[in-house]
């Protein structure tokens, strides 16, 4: 006969999933609790069936009908201009561009055009009509590559259906995971790998891509790192190991990280940047229109009865050292998806990070 104590252990572990299950989908802990108990107390099989009960059927009408070209209104920096996106269908290697995008060569340079987003897959409210509007984006600002946090399959297969001129590499297939899309005509992959986060409690793990660009070897890695302050311990080791790979990499290799980081700065300063390593966003001057990716002032999507602004989402380089390597350097960065789509909601509860990177080799010195 199972003992007091031993009755108690399993109320306490049960308690602490349901709040873990409840913080990762957004529900409350009754609805926690429910999943739970019909998959056993199995975390990855009740999320899987949270996930599988309600986002095929967001798009499933989204799949057979014929959609309406998505007309848009963007903000870059602190200057709104109100050109018009003319599709969100990607079939089209070249969409039409706009003013608003940095200046470059008509076949995209030698340089890196990227965009990183926690597009909040996890949030069913307008998920279709916000991943619409993730898809104007990708008209918009072409960038070559695309780093995605919080993406489920529904999402996946949507953005395969419609995004056709990149390739998608998934960090995970149930639940909710992180992803990349690489521009065909530009971004070759030479190969991936899906680094496991030993510690994680939230599924995470460290995406890596190995890609070519105009004769250039590029590293590229996103993730999401563990979230909320009382796993601060698990995102400051998940951080460690990131820095540690960009350092690791060899000399004639540019790697660029990117994603949703839920990094507070005394955590970067407790793990310490490699010499080699930059934050973009303070290497480009620390621009105060481009610091806060978590606002819940000015994001009404999460509802917040609190104000919390912060810069969650980030991007690192480490360009490559080698002297005939092509070398890259950070040379413009924006925040996307701050305007409202037609449901009065914005494309996710986080602001986009846009960056392009120009080009040139070590001996240049262009940092």
């Amino acid at each position: 006969m199972a003992s007091t104590s031993d009755a108690e252990n399993v109320e306490v572990c049960r308690t602490r999933l349901c709040e873990e299950f409840a913080g990762v989908t957004g529900t409350d802990i009754g609805v926690a609790q429910c999943y739970m108990a019909e998959n056993d107390w199995n975390m990855e099989k009740a999320l899987n069936s949270f996930f599988d009960a309600d986002m095929e059927k967001v798009f499933e009408e989204e799949w057979t009908l014929n959609q309406e070209p998505l007309t848009k209104t963007q903000k870059v920096g602190e200057n709104e201009k109100t050109p018009e996106v003319t599709t969100v269908d990607l079939t089209a290697e070249s969409p039409t561009k706009t003013s608003q995008k940095p200046p470059e060569d008509e076949d995209g340079g030698s340089g890196l055009t990227l965009l990183s987003w926690n597009v909040d897959g996890l949030d069913v409210e307008n998920l279709a009509e916000r991943a619409r509007g993730l898809c104007s984006y990708l008209v918009l600002y072409t960038p070559d590559v695309v780093f995605l946090q919080e993406l489920i399959p529904a999402y996946v297969q949507y953005l395969k259906k419609r995004a056709v001129s990149y390739l998608i590499i998934q960090g995970g297939e149930d639940g909710y995971f992180t992803g990349m899309m690489l521009k065909k005509s530009r971004v070759k992959l030479v190969a991936s790998e899906i680094v496991a986060y030993p510690n994680t409690q939230m599924m995470r793990n460290l995406l890596i891509a190995d890609v070519t660009l105009r004769g250039a070897n590029l590293r590229l890695m996103t993730s999401h790192l563990e979230s909320c302050k009382a796993h601060s311990g698990e995102r400051v080791a998940q951080f460690r190991e990131v820095t540690r790979r960009m350092r690791e990499a060899p000399d004639d290799v540019s790697v660029v990280f990117g994603g949703d980081t839920n990094l507070r700065d005394p955590e970067v300063t407790s793990v310490g940047l490699p010499p080699a390593v930059c934050d973009v966003w303070e290497r480009m001057g620390r621009p105060e229109h481009c610091r806060y990716t978590w606002d819940t002032r000015a994001n009404c999507n999460k509802r917040a009865p609190y104000t919390s602004r912060c810069r969650f989402d980030r991007v690192y380089l480490r360009p490559a050292a080698a002297p005939q390597a092509p070398r890259l350097a950070p040379d413009h960065m924006a925040l996307v998806g701050l305007e409202k789509l037609d449901c009065g909601r914005y494309t996710s509860d986080h602001w986009g990070i846009y960056c392009s990177f120009a080009a040139a080799h070590a001996n240049d010195n262009p940092m």
